[in-house]
């Protein structure tokens, strides 16, 4: 299949305009927005189609309190590595939507997934993570495509995680995502907006013989 300069304009678009959302409305997801979403998964790359993306969805409140409170302890603790003047300003971000977002995930990696049969994994067995971040990555573009926003919660204890979903063993926790409509929109990311970080350029270097 070839695709037209103005597909390939969208994407560059929806590139563009994807954000790391913070701010939600408290506005349901439609289920069959929610229902396309999940299938964009199944779209994603991943070694050996081995999948080894595990989805729970958080409903409950006691789990949703839990994450909480666990965001809040992980993130003062990462605070302590700053110094006073950038502790400050990390303390300051809006570094979670939790208290809004109406859909929110609990994504874990299989390590041991028997999908694949080990092929392509044995000899860099992080590539089962890697597939689990592309299919987040997938999920993120097809949601901004259907206009609803994506936020990534990574000041969480994978450990903590992992205790409280009672999940299997050979499970890794990879991303905690919330999910819902943004309650702006903005060209420009958060971090750029507060000074934290701008964008350094990608380089292909040519490698040295």
């Amino acid at each position: 299949m070839q695709f037209n300069p103005e597909e390939a304009d969208t994407l560059w678009k929806l590139l563009s305009w994807r954000r790391d959302v913070r701010h939600f409305t408290d506005r349901p997801i439609a289920p069959e927005i929610q229902e396309r979403l999940r299938h964009s998964m199944d779209a994603a790359p991943s070694v050996g189609n081995a999948r080894p993306w595990r989805v729970l969805r958080v409903e409950h409140p006691a789990h949703r309190q839990a994450v909480r409170a666990a965001f809040e302890t992980a993130r003062h603790a990462a605070s302590d590595a700053y110094d006073s003047e950038r502790r400050t300003a990390y303390l300051a971000l809006k570094l979670a939507g939790l208290d809004a977002a109406p859909l929110q995930l609990a994504v874990f990696t299989e390590t041991e997934p028997a999908e694949g049969a080990g092929l392509g994994r044995t000899t860099m067995p992080q590539t089962l993570e890697q597939s689990t971040a592309m299919a987040i990555h997938t999920l993120w573009l097809a949601a901004r495509a259907e206009n609803i926003g994506l936020g990534m919660v990574s000041i969480l204890e994978p450990a903590a995680m992992e205790r409280l979903f009672r999940v299997p063993a050979s499970w890794r926790f990879s991303a905690y995502l919330c999910l819902g409509h943004a309650a702006f929109d903005d060209d420009r990311p958060l971090l750029h907006r507060k000074d934290w970080q701008h964008d350094t350029v990608t380089e292909w270097r040519a490698a040295e013989p």
